[in-house]
């Protein structure tokens, strides 16, 4: 009687190690994600700190100048849209600006659908 005791004891023990390793597993894909998750926003934020030391804030003499020029080159020829300069800027500094991945971080290099907009 004990044997079958032992026998149903060592299964039991079984399926809980079968369980466990379940549960390892599920935990490793999860520490997996957030390490990737965490490598893609530690890269975006190094590149968001070099564009902040970069572009010093302006002041507003600078600001009331750039609109002085803006308004007067209206006269003279088309003018691009402040929003176009501010999606090519953004493209400039390593996002996307296209409809497909709007937002997020460019890394691996230009973009088709991001050119092909900027270039309408």
């Amino acid at each position: 009687m004990e044997k079958k005791n032992i026998f149903a004891h060592m299964q039991e023990m079984e399926a809980q190690m079968d369980e466990m390793r379940a549960t390892l597993g599920d935990w490793k894909q999860t520490v997996k994600e957030l390490m990737e998750a965490n490598q893609k926003l530690s890269l975006e934020n190094e590149q968001l700190r070099i564009i902040l030391k970069r572009e010093a804030p302006l002041d507003k003499a600078a600001l009331s100048a750039e609109a002085e020029a803006i308004l007067a080159a209206e006269g003279k020829e088309e003018v691009v849209g402040e929003g176009y300069d501010n999606l090519a800027r953004l493209y400039h500094e390593g996002f996307h600006i296209c409809n497909v991945y709007f937002g997020h971080l460019r890394t691996e290099g230009d973009c088709l659908f991001c050119l092909s907009f900027l270039n309408k």
